[in-house]
């Protein structure tokens, strides 16, 4: 920990001594935060998945899948503690007094789509 103390002061010594120079930056850039990668793009089926979950799910758990939609009674659905075949058959039953079932709307393969969206939220 000290050294990297030490380091760093030498480091930004460096850079004001040198007037700012190419030098002192780039020993500056050596503790700089690197730069956050863009998100990856999701693949093919889950993102047919988002596209069925803002169609027919984002009313109730919200577009971004936090439970912030219209109605605002639809859960978190972020980092789902169960099973891809536990959530297929939620969406495909529903969840009596609480979710419609879809099975008359999505087939098992939108089914799955949603599936492989829903884990992509974390």
């Amino acid at each position: 920990m000290i050294r990297l103390l030490i380091r760093s002061l030498a480091c930004q010594t460096a850079f004001f001594v040198a007037g700012g120079s190419l030098l002192g930056a780039l020993c500056l850039g050596h503790f700089a935060e690197p730069p956050s990668a863009p998100a990856p793009p999701l693949p093919a089926s889950a993102e047919r998945g988002r596209r069925l979950f803002v169609q027919s799910c984002a009313h109730c758990h919200g577009d971004d899948a936090r439970g912030s939609g219209e109605d605002g009674d639809g859960p978190d659905l972020f980092d789902l503690p169960i099973g891809n075949a536990r959530i297929a058959a939620v969406i495909r039953t529903g969840i009596p007094d609480e979710m419609p079932s879809f099975a008359k709307k999505h087939g098992p393969a939108d089914i799955a789509s949603l599936t492989a969206y829903l884990r992509t939220l974390r």
